[in-house]
Order: structure tokens, then C-alpha cells, then sequence
């Protein structure tokens, strides 16, 4: 008998044991939470423990299940994976936040007033900015510099174009960097008018005065990530792709974020120096909770703004000029080798549709057939119709960036004409291809809010709503794409989709939090959107209360 009622007793115990909640860290209830798995599933509830999703449902099946350290109850407010950049230029964003801002100038004399201004209040011994197009301008024409010698004679004053593949330099500065009326440069133009100097420097040409800038120092690196980091989770940013960085800034991100200073989760793409290579490729890929190391960014042209994009005809606004290839072909072709043997991403920036072609075809010629190396094509900008073929044969992911299309759709017609705009920013032409695709911004090229993309992706509008019907609306992207392409598609473009991009079990619990539905909300309102909260591994990083 004694026997019987220990048996029974023990049963009971066991059995309370069995049915006690798991302590969670956190659980979100009462909410709408967009999953973005493969069903895009739209649950209630979900709970997290040490930075990672252990459950998703319904509230009473998490709330039966797990007992919660903090609650939190959303009263029907919206969770979405944390959003993701696929490709920018995120500590190039840190580095400029401090220089003048030239972007939204409608003129080259407004250019000369906020470098006056920005030099008055903040005197440096090199002048630096970004931002400036001509095509905002009255007279879309490159200037010449001949007022920014007279503002500033003895001081070097080198001014990016917003794209980065354009710059224009006052007269110090070339005479600085060594440059005359009869210096050249492979895959660059330096612009000259009646055989003078006009100071406007194309792609490759800009390197001969950045060589001469003093570089940055670790401390001013530190301060320019910490503060993108806090700029990019105010609007919902939990990871992002930069495209193209050196050793110093790479080791720099990882010490700091294995000091848990820097918590945003970088995908960081090496740029091809000897450097690079003896630290990261011939060590295969580099991984850690918040940081990879596993692709090379190559460039192949430059912009069409600058009339840098290798097309395969003239530039229809300017006859006499095709473009540029910034890169050796061969070189390309033996990066392209290095990268498949040691198992790394090949990223590389191509706009025109020479440029397309070209990478196109040195990718399948090492590819060799459909396998999953995720070689990444960026921007994809301006493809001929007979080489889309190329991405689906091959697994070539087409890395897009929506804002592109509606900041260039005013002047990207007079650069091609009527026939090529036809296959340019053919966004929903390159997802037909895989299936799938990431979308990023390029920031600072464009400004750094992810929902701009996924605005641009499917509305294919500018804020004011203009075209009335949409510029191109074919290639517009449905509103599941487009968030897919900036959480899950973003991740797969990394190798990532198994840590990050839903929120679904074993998953990094990256989310954030906002009070409308980005999948019914009119979209012209979506421009207007703020973020509530952003939380990375289950810790709030953001709070708009704050």
C-alpha cells in the first residue's frame, strides 16, 4: 500500500513538472504579427528566451505554454521581422554625417552658400561633401568650379555627387592630387572645358584626390558607426549589407561589437585589396551572432546620373559617350575564380547593360551551371532583354533598390530612350527569374528608412504621388514581395534565412513594432509611417517615446 500511494504521489509530481511554464524573457501578446514564414502566417503571440523566438501562436496557447519575466501587450499594433538593408554603405552613412550636406541643392550657388556655412560653423583643413545632382538643377549641366575657387582659394574642397561616382574639387585639391589638363585615368573622366579644368572628376578619377584626404581616425570611425547604428534603428533597421570595406573598419565593427557597443547585425562584403584576402578569403567565411564576412564587392561601371554606366549603345542625351568600365575584365574574371575557391559571395556593382552582360557572362563561365553560390548582381539596373536568361540559369540574385527607380524615373528616359527604359528597373521582370530577390537602398545614395523601398517597390511613386499611374507600374512589386525582399529575402541573399528574417522558432528575435498595417494601409500614407520600437535579440534598441 505504502508502495502505491509513493508511485502515485511521485506520478502527480512528475506530471506538475511536466505541464510548469517555460520561463520566458519576453512574450508580445495581443498583437498582429506578420510571421513572413513560408505560409506568411499571422499570429498573436510569441515568446523569446536568450535573444531568440521559442514560440509563436495564439495568446492563450503562448500564454498556457510559458510564464514571461515581462509582457508585453501590443493592443493590436503590428510586428514585422526587424528590417534589413541589403545593400548600403553603412559606416560610408557614419563617416558622412559630419561632412556638408549637399543633397536637395537646386543649384551650384546653393551648393557654395551650405559650404560656406557648414565651413564657418565647423572649420576643417579638407572641406568634404555629398549629396549634390545636376539633374535637380535648372540647367542640368555638371558645373565647373570656378566659384568654388573664389570662395575658397587656399583650402581643398572635394564635393561627392549623391551616387559616389562623381565628384567635383576646387583647384587645390587637384593641385594637391596632381591633377592637369593632360592627366588620365583608367575607367574615370576628368571633365575639362575649353581645355581647362572644370574640377568635376567621374569614377576612377575621384581616387587620385581621395588618395591625398587624410584618413579617417579609429575614434572618429567608432563615433561615425555608433551614431549610424542609432540613426538606423530608429526606423526599424536590424541588419544590413555594407557593400565594400577594408580590414581596418571590418576588425573595427567586430571588436565592437564583441564589446556589445555596436549591435547591429552586419553583413560586411570585403573590398578586393591584398589586405582583405590574406585576412578574410583565404580564411573562408567569417561568422559571428552579429557580423559575416563571406563576399567581395566588385564594381564593373559607374552611375547613369554621371553618364558613368556602361551601356552597349551611346547614351541617347549624350552620343559620343557609352560609358565606363571601371574594372579590367580580366582582373574581374580572376577575383571572380579566387572567390568561387574559397567558397565567397561575388557582389559586384553593375548599372548599364554592358556592364550586365559582361558580369553576366563571367559569372556563368565560373558558375558553370544552376548551383546555389548566390552570386549577387547590384542595382541590375539596365539588363538587355536577351540576358535575363542569365539570372535563372545560373542562381544569379538580382540585388535591387526600388528608391533608385523613383529618384532616376525624371531623367533615366532622356539617358536610354523609349526602348531601353523598357527593361531598366524591371523589378518584378528579375523576380520572375528565382523566385525571389533583396531589396536594399544604397544609403546614403538614398536616404536610409526601409519603408521608402518598400513604398518605391510598390507604388512605384514619389511622395507626391507622381506618375498618377506609376512609373513602369509592371514591374511594380505586391506588398508581400516587397516586405519579403527586406526581411527573408534579405537574409537568404547573405546565407542567413535559417538565423534571421521571420519570426519563427530558433530564429534571432529581431522585430519591430509599428501602429498600422503596412499590407492594407492606403500606400501614398506609408511615406508618413514612423516606428514604434525596434528590438534586436529580444533587447529594445528603439523606443519613439524615448
Amino acid at each position: 500500500m505504502k508502495l502505491f500511494y509513493f508511485t502515485s504521489f511521485l506520478f502527480i509530481l512528475l506530471s506538475g513538472c511536466k505541464n510548469k511554464p517555460e520561463v520566458a524573457d519576453l512574450i508580445i501578446s495581443n498583437a498582429r504579427v506578420y510571421t513572413v514564414d513560408n505560409q506568411f502566417d499571422v499570429v498573436e503571440s510569441f515568446a523569446v528566451k536568450d535573444g531568440k523566438i521559442i514560440a509563436t501562436g495564439s495568446n492563450e496557447d503562448i500564454r498556457k505554454k510559458y510564464k514571461a519575466k515581462k509582457m508585453l501587450d501590443l493592443k493590436q499594433k503590428y510586428v514585422y521581422p526587424g528590417f534589413m538593408d541589403a545593400h548600403c554603405h553603412f559606416y560610408g552613412y557614419g563617416m558622412n554625417l559630419h561632412l556638408v550636406d549637399l543633397t536637395g541643392t537646386r543649384s551650384f550657388e546653393e551648393i557654395i552658400e551650405r559650404v560656406k556655412a557648414h565651413y564657418t560653423k565647423s572649420p576643417t583643413a579638407w572641406i568634404l561633401g555629398r549629396g549634390w545632382d545636376q539633374n535637380d538643377w535648372e540647367v542640368k549641366e555638371f558645373p565647373v568650379n570656378d566659384a568654388l575657387n573664389t570662395a575658397f582659394p587656399d583650402t581643398p574642397v572635394f564635393l561627392r555627387r549623391i551616387d559616389g561616382h562623381g565628384a567635383i574639387a576646387n583647384d587645390e585639391a587637384l593641385r594637391r592630387a596632381g591633377i592637369t589638363v593632360n592627366t588620365n585615368v583608367s575607367g574615370g573622366d576628368i571633365l575639362k572645358k575649353d581645355r581647362k579644368l572644370t574640377g568635376v572628376l567621374i569614377d576612377n578619377a575621384m581616387g587620385l584626390v581621395q588618395r591625398v584626404i587624410p584618413k579617417n581616425n579609429k575614434q572618429e570611425i567608432i563615433n561615425g558607426l555608433l551614431e549610424a547604428q542609432k540613426n538606423c534603428f530608429a526606423v526599424g533597421l536590424t541588419s544590413i549589407s555594407d557593400a565594400g570595406l577594408s580590414k581596418t573598419v571590418i576588425e573595427i565593427m567586430d571588436s565592437l561589437q564583441k564589446s556589445k557597443q555596436l549591435k547591429m547585425r552586419i553583413d560586411a562584403w570585403i573590398s578586393p585589396s591584398k589586405a582583405n584576402f590574406d585576412q578574410f578569403l583565404y580564411n573562408g567565411v567569417y561568422q559571428t551572432d552579429r557580423l559575416r564576412v563571406g563576399a567581395i564587392k566588385l564594381y564593373a561601371d559607374g552611375a547613369l546620373g554621371s553618364r558613368g554606366a556602361k551601356l552597349l549603345k551611346p547614351y541617347s542625351d549624350d552620343p559620343g559617350n557609352s560609358g565606363l568600365l571601371v574594372s579590367d575584365p580580366q582582373e574581374l574574371r580572376d577575383i571572380c575564380n579566387e572567390a568561387y575557391k574559397y567558397g565567397y559571395q561575388v557582389n559586384t556593382h553593375c548599372i548599364g547593360d554592358s556592364a550586365n552582360r559582361l558580369i553576366l557572362k563571367i559569372y556563368s563561365e565560373v558558375l558553370k551551371g544552376k548551383i546555389d553560390r548566390r552570386w549577387r548582381i547590384e542595382h541590375a539596373q539596365v539588363i538587355d532583354p536577351s540576358d535575363f536568361h542569365y539570372f535563372k540559369d545560373y542562381n544569379i540574385v538580382p540585388s535591387v533598390q526600388p528608391t533608385h527607380a523613383t529618384s532616376d524615373m525624371y531623367w533615366a528616359e532622356d539617358r536610354l530612350g523609349p526602348k531601353r527604359i523598357q527593361t531598366a528597373y524591371a523589378y518584378q521582370e528579375l523576380l520572375d527569374q528565382n523566385g525571389w530577390l533583396p531589396n536594399g537602398s544604397d544609403f546614403p545614395v538614398e536616404g536610409i528608412n526601409p519603408l521608402n523601398g518598400f513604398f518605391a517597390a510598390v507604388a512605384r511613386k514619389d511622395v507626391s504621388g507622381y506618375p498618377e499611374n506609376g512609373f513602369q507600374p509592371e514591374n511594380a512589386l505586391t506588398r508581400e514581395e516587397a516586405l519579403k525582399a527586406m526581411t527573408i529575402w534579405a537574409a537568404k541573399s547573405s546565407f542567413e534565412e535559417d538565423r534571421k528574417g521571420s519570426i519563427e522558432p530558433g530564429k534571432f528575435a529581431d522585430f519591430v513594432i509599428l501602429n498600422v498595417d503596412l499590407m492594407s494601409v492606403d500606400l501614398m500614407k506609408i511615406p508618413e509611417v514612423r516606428i514604434e520600437k525596434t528590438f534586436l535579440q529580444g533587447e529594445e534598441v528603439f523606443s519613439a517615446k524615448n
